[in-house]
This record gives C-alpha cells, sequence and structure tokens, in this order.
C-alpha cells in the first residue's frame, strides 16, 4: 500500500464493530490497528474543546467506539437539518445579556421550523438550545397566555442581523422573505455567557432584537468581521421585505412592556401519589 493511503473498510470490518458494540465481545486487535492507522491518514477529527469544559479528554477507544457507530447507525433527523441561520438571542428578562445564535434548522412543513442552536458554528460548539419557527397563521392561533413566549422576525430579517453564512444575498432573500413574517419561541440550557462550564438551572426564555440600538456594537462587529459580513449593505437589499401580513402582534415580543419572563423551578405535588 502506499503511503498516506487510505484502507477501505469491508463490509466484514463493520460488521466486527457492530458484533463488539452490540453483543459485547473483543474486536479483532487486527482491525482496529487498521482503523487507527485510517483514521491517522485521513487527518485529525474533531478538535479538542478549547473551551473551559470539565471533564477528561476523549480516548482512543471511545473513539473508536465512535466511529464504529458512526459507520453503522442513522442520524435521519440530523440529517434532515438543511440550514444554517446566524443572529443574537437576549434573556427575556434581560436585554444587556446578549448572546451569538447558530441556528441549524429542518424545515418540518412551510408552516413550522425546528432548530438546534449553538454558541458557534466551529467543531467544538456547545449545544445551547432550541428554536421553534411558525407561520402568522399559526401564531395567531396560539392562545394569548401562549403568545407572549414568542417573537417577532422582523426587524432581525430587515435589518440584516439574522442571515444565512456562506450563502449569496440573493439566495438568502428568498428564504428570508419567509422568516420575515414568522415568530420564534427559543429556549436556552446552557448559560455560558455568565461562565457557567456545565448547562445549569433552569432552561431560561429568550428574545429577539425588534429595534435599532439594541444590539451590543462589540459582538455586532465581531460577527461581522468573522463573516466578512455588512449589516448595513443588507439592510439596504431588504428594504422591500415585509413584516406578518397582520403587523406584529400585541402579545408578542413581550418584554418591551417593561416586564420579563423568568424561569423558576418550584416544588409541586407528584402524580400519582
Amino acid at each position: 500500500m502506499f503511503e498516506g493511503e487510505i484502507e477501505l473498510l469491508t463490509v466484514q470490518d463493520i460488521k466486527s464493530v457492530e458484533i463488539a458494540i452490540f453483543c459485547h465481545i473483543e474486536v479483532e486487535e487486527e482491525f482496529f490497528q487498521r482503523l487507527q492507522r485510517n483514521m491517522a491518514a485521513a487527518g485529525p477529527g474533531p478538535l479538542s474543546s478549547s473551551i473551559d469544559i470539565p471533564g477528561e479528554p476523549s480516548k482512543t477507544s471511545t473513539s473508536l467506539l465512535e466511529t464504529g457507530t458512526g459507520l453503522i447507525q442513522g442520524f435521519t433527523p440530523i440529517n434532515k437539518i438543511h440550514q444554517h441561520l446566524c443572529a443574537f438571542h437576549f434573556y427575556a428578562y434581560d436585554l444587556t445579556r446578549q448572546v451569538e445564535a447558530h441556528h441549524y434548522c429542518t424545515h418540518y412543513n412551510e408552516d413550522l421550523r425546528q432548530c438546534l442552536i449553538y454558541d458557534t458554528p466551529e467543531k467544538d460548539a456547545r449545544l445551547i438550545g432550541i428554536e421553534y419557527i411558525v407561520s402568522e397563521k399559526l401564531f395567531m392561533q396560539l392562545p394569548d397566555e401562549e403568545k407572549q413566549l414568542w417573537h417577532s422576525h422582523e426587524y432581525e430579517v430587515k435589518s440584516g442581523v439574522l442571515f444565512l453564512p456562506g450563502i449569496p444575498a440573493s439566495v438568502q432573500h428568498q428564504d428570508l422573505a419567509k422568516v420575515c413574517k414568522t415568530y420564534g419561541k427559543t429556549f436556552h440550557f446552557w448559560q455560558f455567557d455568565k461562565g457557567d462550564r456545565l448547562p445549569l438551572g433552569a432552561p431560561q426564555l429568550m428574545m429577539a432584537l425588534t429595534a435599532d440600538g439594541q444590539l451590543n456594537e462589540e459582538l455586532a462587529a465581531n460577527v461581522q468581521a468573522r463573516f466578512n459580513y455588512s449589516y448595513e449593505e443588507e439592510r439596504e437589499n431588504r428594504k422591500s421585505m415585509t413584516g406578518p401580513d397582520n403587523g406584529i402582534h400585541p402579545l408578542a415580543n413581550s418584554w418591551i412592556r417593561g416586564k420579563g419572563l423568568k424561569t423558576e423551578l418550584r416544588e409541586t405535588d407528584c402524580f400519582p401519589k
């Protein structure tokens, strides 16, 4: 075999991993040696996290098992993710606590999207939350009590702050014209912005920007520099976009009425008793 050439794993190799993982029997040492050579020849895998997260570094045996299960199992729900949106969220009770939010989204249908939210688009990104995005039609059907948990996307889109990294503007506009009319419901689980090394406490409701002057200038400059992107240029390009047909509902964006929403746990009776 030529130097640097990657050996191909055969079906029998894959079955060997499958048996080892699910039947807990010993896999031949020769296979593991070949798998290690393959991994080395293919180059480095996911980067070790540079973020201060507690825990021992992954062992070689763990990496081998992950490689094996990755070959055998399917990841259908994850593979349905087709879109990366970059924007900002802030805690529903504190506008000053703003965080960069990278949404990886699946279109469930024309009226519902569901997104995993990470703090960065890098290999060591932390999964910090989730967002559900609904059309105006579905939002209007929600109970009034529920509507206060949702935020509008009109300002984010029209200001250029919400964008699809790496996608040409003309292509972005086709979808963002739809997003401009939607509402989102977002919870974050990991308050990394205040130094939490793990996801601690109760999930917190998040909101989105609604007007100029709200976005932290340092955050804005950082994102624009990293992605070679200009909010102001995109603002000009999106002037023709419109928000919800009925206007932004007065119960959405609850924080602008002067009262924030914060999740706090309380004891309650368990059922059955």
